[in-house]
């Protein structure tokens, strides 16, 4: 592995900790809150490139793999999203609640749906590209690597979707 891998590698796990901080307060404004929910979407974007570099990264340290460091970044990682998720879901709370706006409501369960579908079909795809990496001959692994991103790439259209709605529902009252 080279140098530039490692600490690639290292500054990824901590730059996870230091940039996907979340705030517990959860604006009571309506245009506030549609702000930090798009914030949060935002960081939930910037923690899937995170994860994805940090795994690029823990491939190239094959075939020894430097597994300690990648499940610091795959724990760092998974509080990020918990945090991001309860956070969405204090939103969701608040519009069904005091904004009194369910339909927007509904977006954001339908968004967290497709968001935990999202980070299933990384995590196989990750599983995917090591196997891949690690059995080279076995046949059918570049085939199924294709299919999960095909998944993934459906599902970001999903996702895309619904942030298009929720937009435009939640102009609607400006």
């Amino acid at each position: 592995m080279r140098v530039t891998d490692v600490r690639h590698f290292y500054y990824s796990c901590s730059f996870v900790h230091l940039s996907l901080s979340f705030s517990l307060q959860v604006p009571t404004d309506f245009k506030a809150v549609i702000r930090r929910f798009y914030a949060l979407q935002t960081e939930r974007i910037e923690a899937y490139r995170l994860f994805e570099e940090g795994h690029e990264a823990y491939l190239r340290t094959g075939p020894q793999y430097d597994f300690d460091h990648y499940r610091q970044l795959v724990h760092e990682i998974t509080q990020a999203f918990l945090g991001i998720s309860s956070e969405v879901l204090r939103i969701k709370e608040q519009l069904q609640g005091e904004l009194r706006r369910p339909d927007l409501a509904e977006h954001i369960d339908a968004l967290q749906h497709k968001e935990k579908q999202k980070l299933d079909l990384t995590a196989m795809l990750q599983m995917a590209r090591q196997r891949a990496q690690d059995h080279p001959e076995e046949e059918g692994c570049h085939e199924k690597i294709q299919e999960i991103k095909q998944d993934i790439i459906k599902t970001q259209g999903a996702l895309a979707e619904i942030m298009q709605d929720f937009k435009y529902d939640s102009e609607e009252c400006d």
